[in-house]
């Protein structure tokens, strides 16, 4: 079992539970685990909820992939703006012929075919 990373496991069971958020603070937004302002150092980021849909920036598609993943290929990986931020993750449900930037997605929860552990996830929307 691989061990809890409190930051990321938390945003990923908001995700699960229909209640994705991102964290702002005065120089922008991110997701956790971050715990800080990168450009400040302020801890007092707020926790603010994340758009439902979002859309593609860019994908390619993965053919040789790090162990982790090794069963899961091919697979495509998509950079999402949401907004306040942008998520990458698996697009899943979209052959990869048919991915456009500009899609509209949802940020979902899947598993790796590899490992079985959790993984962000964009499906159509």
């Amino acid at each position: 079992m691989t061990a809890r990373d409190a930051g990321y496991d938390d945003f990923l069971d908001a995700v699960e539970a229909g209640e994705p958020f991102y964290l702002a603070g005065e120089t922008g937004g991110w997701l956790p685990p971050r715990r800080v302002d990168p450009e400040t150092g302020a801890a007092d980021l707020e926790q603010r909820p994340l758009p439902a849909t979002g859309e593609v920036l860019t994908h390619t598609l993965v053919n040789v992939a790090a162990p982790d993943f090794a069963d899961d290929v091919p697979y495509v990986v998509a950079v999402v703006d949401f907004g306040p931020v942008n998520v990458t993750g698996q697009l899943r449900g979209i052959d990869h012929e048919d991915v456009d930037v500009g899609r509209s997605v949802a940020l979902a929860v899947g598993r790796t075919e590899t490992t079985g552990d959790r993984v962000l996830v964009f499906e159509p929307a």
